[in-house]
């Protein structure tokens, strides 16, 4: 709806399995549509073949891995600013000097960017800090999500985040009961523990696909990669908020917000730039 603003004709297709997404992104393309996306990394592989037989439409790929030029790209948020900031407020909010994550997608190049990122920027704002990261196979399993946040827990964590599908509730979960401070993804997860949790990750996929947009409708057409942060106009690709109406829980002290607002404005004018490497997002300590 927010690309319709530009003058584009919006349709959509719901639930289409793997085996139908060519199909699809053919047809939609052999009707005219000028933008045709998968919102998915699991899409990627379609548009890459589809790509090439409609070289004036602009594919894109959510949360894709790369791109393929000239006319197939992958937008995310960056999952670097994020995950920096996470980290930082997980470590100025410790008590025991100890925090976690449980994630899934181990090796995959977002989930290093984040949980890689989350280390770094703890360990930068807090050196002393101890983080343990575990993973999960199934980004989809709470009953395990909770009994590796547990883990943590026990092992004396007292901030816990993470990136999970449906299992990051059984995080929320776990720090609810054992009244522990985490991070989530969305309202729900604040609904779900309004005294535990900081913030969520907000991802902003209209702003991300209305940017994409408007190169298209410019005459551009890309075929990378590209990830929206503090530094990219027309969005910032996500934001933290613990509510529709506040950024972070009520819990959190000024000069800590402060210090991860200084954080963002390092990342937007370039002082603060990194990659994570694999080690940074090791399971373990």
């Amino acid at each position: 709806m927010k690309i319709k603003q530009l003058g584009f004709e919006v349709a959509y297709s719901e639930n289409v399995p793997a085996a139908d997404h060519v199909n699809a992104m053919r047809d939609y393309a052999k009707r005219g549509y000028k933008i045709v996306i998968g919102h998915s990394g699991r899409f990627l592989s379609a548009e890459q073949r589809v790509g090439p037989e409609f070289p004036g439409v602009q594919f894109i790929t959510a949360a894709g891995s790369s791109g393929f030029s000239p006319n197939v790209m992958s937008i995310d948020y960056n999952n670097v600013h994020f995950g920096c900031q996470l980290g930082a407020l997980a470590a100025l909010m410790s008590k025991s000097g100890k925090i976690g994550r449980v994630d899934g997608l181990e090796g995959l190049p977002t989930t290093i960017h984040q949980t890689g990122a989350f280390r770094v920027c703890a360990k930068r704002t807090r050196p002393d800090i101890e983080v343990g990261v575990i993973y999960l196979k199934d980004m989809e399993d709470a009953a395990g999500a909770k009994e590796a946040a547990l883990s943590l827990i026990a092992g004396g964590a007292d901030v816990l985040s993470g990136q999970l599908n449906a299992a990051h509730s059984g995080l929320i979960q776990a720090a609810k009961e054992k009244n522990v401070f985490v991070t989530g993804r969305s309202f729900g997860h604040t609904a779900i523990a309004p005294d535990q949790l900081l913030t969520n990750i907000i991802e902003k996929w209209p702003e991300m696909y209305m940017a994409a947009a408007i190169d298209v409708r410019d005459g551009k057409l890309n075929g990378i990669y590209k990830v929206y942060g503090f530094d990219t106009p027309h969005s910032t690709g996500a934001e933290l908020r613990y509510s529709a109406d506040k950024e972070f829980n009520p819990a959190v002290p000024a000069d800590v917000i402060a210090k991860l607002k200084t954080i963002a404005d390092e990342f937007k004018s370039g002082v603060l730039k990194f990659e994570p490497t694999k080690e940074d997002a090791r399971p373990g300590k």
